[in-house]
């Protein structure tokens, strides 16, 4: 079944199955694929990425997005107003609506400018290093739209350079290829960004996702109350955002440990662009194993933070997840001194704030430590939560002070 739509591309219609539109009725964007009445609508008739208007069982319509047939989620709403088509005028709406939370958050050009779901674009994440956008496009109907949202950032930004950083492992679930490519203005070989007054230099198309983890910043803010004349150890760290953002915060000594040789090569850059670099080691292998090592050679640390990729990709991964967050939590405890600090996150969605909290607890118990968790984190606000899709809140930080056995 299909429709015309005055001024935009032939679409289809896509009818949900009795009793499944209360979730979208309560604000949220996904359409699973065993919510459609495949009788009436089947997916099968579809093409990866066609805009589809969505309507309930009753007719009524309920918005218009994207669907892909052989996604679990198989649809995502990008509009709700009847008649708004989706394409570069409506990107650059959503792009200038996200780029004044950011100029009211920030005064200088480093942060998520946009962030999916939450800034009603769907399958399309956007960091910016100043003059250059790096992208990363996660559906096959933003696939579908990626000139248009290249047009639309380049209209509003009027960036040097866009790259598309489409090599993630979940473009797979939405059976997309992987690749990198500049599809505007030239590519540098680093970009520098500035964050809490320190100098980082990144690589857009080599480093981790997009080059920066933009959802902890926040979170290396309040780290600044627990590190002044303090020993750290930073476990997990990737290029040095934790490390370096310490020692220019008072740290007298930091050793950071990451599987990275490249990575850790980084930081060394990103310690001497700051002055700390004869204040800080690293450690490259297997952060078990290194947290092991620490802990036969007695070696004792005042603040030790742990920010590890995720555990938990996949619901399924919950327990064997689970088990690896204790563990590593456990021999961070066993390297803090009495009064310490543990700053532990997760970035996986499926370990929720409470599990990770008991999780933590746990690893205090086998360890014989006895904590007190002083302060609580989460992402960044360029990394806005929407309040009806609980997936768009997905890191959990946690700061905690040993206290003496009771």
């Amino acid at each position: 079944m299909t429709f015309e739509r005055k001024g935009s591309e032939m679409g289809g219609l896509l009818r949900l199955a009795r009793g499944q539109d209360r979730r979208l009725r309560a604000g949220h964007l996904w359409v699973y694929s065993n919510e459609i009445d495949s009788s009436a609508t089947p997916l099968k008739g579809f093409e990866p990425g066609q805009v589809v208007d969505i309507e309930s069982a009753q007719g009524k319509w309920l918005g218009r997005g994207h669907v892909n047939p052989g996604s679990l989620i198989c649809a995502r709403i990008l509009t709700r107003a009847p008649g708004t088509a989706i394409d570069s005028s409506l990107l650059v709406h959503r792009i200038k609506v996200a780029l004044a939370l950011r100029e009211r958050l920030y005064t200088r050009p480093y942060y998520r400018l946009l962030f999916g779901e939450a800034d009603g674009v769907p399958g399309a994440v956007v960091d910016r290093y100043g003059d250059y956008l790096a992208v990363q496009i996660t559906t096959a109907g933003m696939e579908r739209q990626r000139e248009a949202l290249v047009t639309a950032l380049v209209k509003v930004l009027r960036p040097s350079g866009v790259i598309l950083r489409n090599d993630s492992a979940v473009r797979e679930l939405e059976a997309l290829p992987r690749y990198v490519e500049i599809v505007h203005g030239d590519e540098p070989d680093v970009v520098a960004l500035d964050e809490g007054g320190c100098r980082f230099e990144v690589s857009l198309t080599e480093g981790q996702k997009t080059g920066w983890f933009f959802d902890q910043a926040a979170n290396r803010d309040q780290l600044m109350r627990y590190v002044g004349g303090k020993r750290m150890l930073d476990v997990c760290s990737y290029s040095g955002a934790w490390s370096v953002r310490a020692l220019r915060g008072g740290a007298s000594a930091v050793t950071a440990i990451d599987v990275s040789k490249k990575a850790l090569a980084q930081l060394a850059i990103n310690a001497q662009l700051n002055q700390v670099e004869d204040r800080i080691d690293s450690l490259q292998g297997d952060a078990f194993q290194l947290l092991r090592d620490l802990r036969a050679q007695r070696e004792r640390f005042d603040v030790v933070v742990l920010d590890p990729p995720a555990f938990i990709k996949r619901k399924r991964d919950l327990k064997e997840g689970a088990l690896a967050y204790r563990r590593l939590n456990e021999s961070a405890l066993g390297l803090l001194g009495r009064d310490g600090i543990l700053v532990t996150a997760s970035c996986s969605f499926h370990m929720q704030r409470d599990q990770l909290l008991r999780t933590v607890q746990q690893a205090a118990r086998h360890a014989d430590r006895s904590l007190q968790l002083v302060q609580q984190g989460q992402q960044s606000p360029d990394h806005p939560i929407h309040p009806a899709i609980s997936e768009t809140a997905y890191l959990k930080a946690f700061f905690l002070r040993v206290l003496p056995t009771l």
